[in-house]
């Protein structure tokens, strides 16, 4: 299974939500939003942290 293939959909999520989120934490000063260069980094660097944990992704390499 190649971890590296993110569907369509998944990569601009996350590149939208960790921006998001950490966008907020900036706006609120809550510092736990900066967890949001999580979903950020997945999304940038294309790689999917929770399936190279769990080994498996719904419909991987289906596009």
């Amino acid at each position: 299974m190649d971890v590296k293939k993110m569907r369509k959909f998944c990569r601009p999520f996350r590149i939208v939500l960790g921006s998001a989120l950490i966008g907020y934490g900036v706006y609120s000063g809550n510092s736990w939003f900066y967890l949001g260069a999580i979903p950020l980094i997945a999304g940038l660097i294309n790689f999917c942290p929770l399936c190279g944990i769990t080994g498996q992704c719904p419909v991987l390499g289906k596009e």
